[in-house]
């Protein structure tokens, strides 16, 4: 069972790259969840899958250096943390989450920057041990990806509105 929670029901057998497929499953289903109960239920979904994310990759491979390419819950974790604003934008506005889809799309190429490039705290992270550092960079590179999209959202609406 942990290792089914580690690569996310199989996405992370996807090829090649499977840490983009995870990050993209992940969207959809964020964007789901959006539409099932707003940015509410995505938040505490984040909560959950980061915390069941964390427990199955630990079981997987307790305190080695270890960060299997296959395990993608973590991605699924920081794409969630990333569509946030967009999500709350969403929200607090009334508006359909696609009509918002220039922030869906900017959510999932900036925590893909964030997560293949490893810039400053998400490399920090990456260089942790065990289940903290699978998990922790991918949640960092979600909070580097929302602050872009939030602060594009902003500059967009400043300039277009």
């Amino acid at each position: 069972m942990t290792r089914m929670i580690a690569i996310f029901g199989g996405v992370g057998l996807l090829r090649p790259a499977p840490g983009t497929w995870g990050s993209l499953v992940g969207l959809g289903l964020g964007v789901l969840l959006h539409m099932a109960g707003g940015a509410l239920l995505l938040v505490l979904a984040t909560f959950a899958v980061t915390a069941l994310g964390y427990w199955a990759v630990r079981a997987e491979v307790g305190a080695t250096d270890d960060d299997p390419s296959e395990f993608v819950i973590d991605e699924v974790a920081g794409q969630w943390v990333a569509l946030w604003p967009v999500s709350v934008g969403a929200s607090l506005t009334g508006a359909d989450i696609l009509a918002l889809y220039p922030g869906i799309i900017t959510a999932f190429l900036a925590f893909r920057f964030f997560d293949i490039l490893k810039p400053g705290p998400v490399g920090w992270a990456d260089r942790q041990h065990g289940a903290f550092g699978i998990m922790a960079d991918d949640v960092i590179a979600g909070w580097l990806a929302a602050m872009i999209v939030a602060l594009l959202a902003v500059l967009a609406h400043l300039v277009f509105v």
